[in-house]
């Protein structure tokens, strides 16, 4: 598919103290299951606080193709009146969804358990990605896969079963996504779906399921893991989602105002699902001056508002058994760990390698090229921090990916020498507000 946008490199230079409020735009998880869910329910699924970046936005296209009525009443409010289970139309086209990981792979499970076929298709990043992991499970459950790229990857043919069987699944890997896929197609089935998973991944999809009317049960599962049972065939009824502010949108305003001198600021909502907080705990960890104010809920989920000012960061140890709490967010913290005094290792991000780029290398090569000694050992990345300096200066190749050019951005608001990123214009897919925001509180870009 064509998705070829002429590159906007941007520079980020040193500024004055960050100031003020801030919230992020909408938590991207719940986004993209907000408009699954409410496909799959019979009625109208009212949204507010849905985040308006392209790769949510293709998800709600997709859901339309399926038969689904979309609609923008305004900022972030949107309605989804929806087919129920069984009920979903053949889509006419492919479904593009750019460079969504998260809607793509779980829109597989989707289809995967109806009786309807549908392509899936993205940019170039989305093509890259292994797409068999989540395919595996929906061939066991009874989905056919007509045709895929080399090694499972886009574009993908794939014809659903309209009576999925109810497996026991084990994840290979600490994955929402995979887990997530496996509950959607386990909607439709007649019986119990079951997915054990030996570290616990995010447990967005199993919440807003019992919130939707289905009746899912969570338990421990070993050291570290849940076995999450999910019984089919449930009546989802439309509830309105409220969706709190994304945490790893939010890792990046907490991360500047933590790396220029001088900087104040209060980040409003964010949610604090302790499987979604272990960049806040490894911040802390490092020394970090953040208050957690207001405590409350919205959604179903829990969120506060952060007060973060600039602090004098050391480096630490962080464990593999925290990444899938924090696994978007290691990009922004090799660039927080980069100003510490002394050594973070952070340990076990295999996951990095499959994500929009090669998250692993390419955050490494982002910190050498601004001249910060930073090295790779097995899965673990390993970076000397220059106790509250960086010297920047650099080039950072983006890969078109989102997360490798905010980082980079806010690593040039505190480093020596201005830092520029190859292209910024792939940030809409999931932060489409980052850089007016950034500016409000004092940041300089040019």
């Amino acid at each position: 598919m064509s998705h070829s946008v002429t590159a906007k490199p941007l520079t980020a230079r040193a500024c004055g103290p960050l100031r003020g409020r801030a919230r992020p735009p909408g938590d991207k998880s719940i986004s993209h299951r907000a408009f699954l869910l409410g496909l799959l329910a019979v009625g109208e699924t009212k949204v507010s606080g849905l985040l308006e970046g392209e790769d949510v936005l293709n998800t709600g296209r997709a859901c339309a193709q399926l038969g689904a009525t979309v609609e923008r009443l305004g900022e972030g409010r949107w309605t989804i009146r929806g087919m129920g289970l069984g009920s979903l139309l053949e889509p006419a086209g492919t479904l593009d969804f750019g460079n969504a990981g998260t809607g793509s792979r779980l829109m597989m499970g989707v289809v995967g358990g109806h009786g309807i076929t549908a392509r899936f298709d993205g940019d170039a990043s989305l093509r890259k990605r292994p797409m068999r992991r989540i395919l595996d499970p929906l061939v066991l459950m009874g989905a056919q896969v007509l045709e895929q790229a080399d090694g499972g990857r886009c574009p993908i043919l794939l014809k659903g079963t309209p009576e999925p069987a109810p497996i026991e699944y084990r994840t290979p890997v600490a994955s929402a996504q995979i887990k997530s896929a496996v509950l959607l197609a386990g909607l439709n089935a007649l019986g119990r779906t079951t997915v054990i998973e030996n570290e616990a991944s995010r447990d967005h999809t199993e919440k807003m399921l019992t919130f939707f009317g289905a009746s899912v049960m969570s338990e421990p599962f070993g050291a570290h893991g849940r076995k999450i049972t999910l019984d089919g065939r449930p009546e989802l009824a439309p509830r309105p989602i409220v969706v709190p502010a994304d945490p790893s949108s939010a890792a990046f305003l907490i991360a500047a105002s933590l790396l220029v001198k001088g900087s104040d600021i209060v980040v409003e909502g964010v949610m604090m699902n302790p499987l979604r907080t272990g960049f806040l705990a490894t911040l802390l960890e490092m020394g970090a001056n953040i208050e957690i104010l207001d405590r409350r809920e919205e959604g179903g989920e829990e969120v506060a508002d952060l007060r973060v000012q600039f602090s004098e960061l050391t480096g630490v140890d962080v464990p593999a058994s925290r990444a899938p709490a924090m696994i978007d967010e290691y990009l922004v913290l090799a660039v927080v760990a980069a100003f510490a005094r002394g050594v973070t290792r952070m340990n076990g991000l295999q996951e990095l390698r499959v994500k929009e780029s090669d998250r692993l290398a390419a955050t490494a090569a982002g910190l050498v090229a601004n001249r910060v000694k930073a090295t790779i050992e097995d899965d673990d990345l390993i970076v000397e921090g220059g106790a509250g300096a960086c010297p920047g200066g650099g080039l950072v190749e983006t890969h078109l990916d989102h997360r490798l050019a905010m980082s980079f951005l806010v690593m040039g608001l505190a480093s020596d020498k201005p830092v520029t990123v190859d292209d910024e214009t792939m940030i809409a897919t999931s932060f489409p507000t980052f850089r007016p925001l950034m500016v409000g509180l004092g940041a300089e870009f040019s």
